[in-house]
């Protein structure tokens, strides 16, 4: 895992950035005040790395504390600059997989694919097998490279609990014309979703920033310290007894932002098992499926889009409460 110049708020996922340095910093917020600085460190870079490999890598004077390497158990006061070099990720072996792919498209510089509820996208400390890019290797070979070794021909994500449409770039040419149009918006990315509860307008626009959640930073939030915009349009669909389905499109690509949009406007997601609510239609993982996605060709700028159908799970919920 790798950052460019980014705040711990957007290490998460910043789409489209070519993540080619490790120096990161930030000022210590008042509710950091106080604590251990491996803990801060710890709970800033969420499940990503353990608090043991945090407390090396402050051993090793890879942290600074207005400009000074401090100890692990060293207690920062509100504001003062943290520095940390993250170094970069110990040579691993990702192994190609023969593992079944739904291909939409394919080319010699795109590859999209339609990638089931439960594959995780990429490979990450702790979890190297399994993901969509082991099998990507297996069946392509020619990924680019500019996401490093952990993330080769990976340009955007989508949640390991979500399904839907996902693309990769075979080369480096094709990856930088891709991660462009992600960072401009340009990108067509519409989803489905059933939500709780009666969704009462049949259109609207959520526009509210997004950030770490100050009482636990592994999740996001609605809040205006420390958040990126986040715009997401949605539509409703079709509306049963307590619950509505809806059409999503983003405007801006965050982590967890159609999440945690409906959490906040009071519609979590069915199924989401960080935002949602408990009781009601149970499922293994969110219903949210990314049925849309669009793009210019890399090389010939020809618009392309495609579409996946809802995956059978989320169709069994749907004729149940058609049913009713």
């Amino acid at each position: 895992m790798k950052f460019e110049n980014m705040s711990p708020d957007e290490w998460e996922e910043e789409e489209g950035a070519n993540a080619s340095s490790q120096l990161v910093a930030w000022h210590i917020d008042p509710s950091e005040a106080g604590e251990r600085i491996d803990k801060v460190v710890s709970d800033r870079l969420g499940s990503d790395f353990s608090r043991t490999q945090v407390q090396q890598w402050i051993k090793d004077g890879l942290l600074k504390i207005d400009g000074h390497v401090v100890k692990a158990n060293y207690r920062p006061a509100s504001g003062q600059q943290a520095e940390l070099f993250v170094p970069p990720p110990a040579a691993t072996e990702i192994l190609p997989e023969n593992i079944p792919l739904d291909i939409v498209y394919e080319d010699a510089d795109v590859i999209v694919v339609n990638k089931p509820r439960g594959m995780v996208v990429h490979p990450a400390p702790g979890h190297y097998a399994g993901t969509l890019v082991n099998a990507l290797l297996y069946h392509c070979r020619d990924l680019s490279g500019i996401n490093g070794a952990l993330r080769p021909g990976i340009v955007h994500r989508i949640d390991k609990d979500t399904s839907g449409l996902i693309m990769a770039a075979k080369n480096d040419r094709a990856h930088r014309g891709l991660a462009g149009q992600l960072q401009e918006h340009s990108v067509t990315r519409i989803y489905t979703a059933l939500v709780h509860g009666n969704v009462v307008h049949d259109t609207g626009t959520v526009d509210a920033p997004i950030g770490r959640d100050p009482r636990d930073r592994k999740l996001f939030t609605v809040i205006a310290e420390n958040s990126k915009e986040a715009i997401t349009h949605f539509t409703v669909i079709e509306r049963f007894p307590g619950y509505t389905l809806l059409q999503l499109r983003l405007k801006t690509g965050r982590t967890h932002q159609i999440r945690v949009h409906m959490q906040f406007i009071g519609h979590p997601l069915v199924g989401d098992p960080q935002y949602g609510k408990k009781g009601g239609i149970t499922m293994n993982g969110q219903a949210l499926h990314a049925g849309v996605l669009g793009f210019r060709h890399p090389r010939t700028a020809a618009y392309l889009e495609f579409r996946a159908p809802l995956p059978q799970d989320m169709e069994h919920i749907l004729q149940r409460l058609r049913s009713l």
